[in-house]
């Protein structure tokens, strides 16, 4: 396992220290226990992010074809 180094101010700490009592874990576990619940976060918003574009995406291609449609309702039942 390796180790990484963390500077923080007192009341950073005194949080964590206490967040970590409370729950019963260590500081090590409380802290990436956080990395791992902000990872799932990112990778949840860049999902709804994509899928947001593709929705938006897939709505102008819909009304481009709607209009596509459209310009064809009245094709041979006007005479010109």
């Amino acid at each position: 396992m390796k180790t990484i180094t963390l500077k923080t101010d007192d009341e950073f700490f005194a949080k964590v220290t206490e967040l970590a009592k409370s729950l019963h874990i260590s500081k090590s576990e409380l802290i990436r226990e956080a990395i791992r619940s902000y990872e799932k976060e990112l990778k949840r918003k860049k999902i709804k992010k994509l899928l947001q574009k593709e929705s938006f995406a897939s709505r102008n291609l819909i009304k481009n074809e709607q209009s596509i449609w459209e310009e064809t309702l009245e094709d041979g039942l006007i005479d010109d």
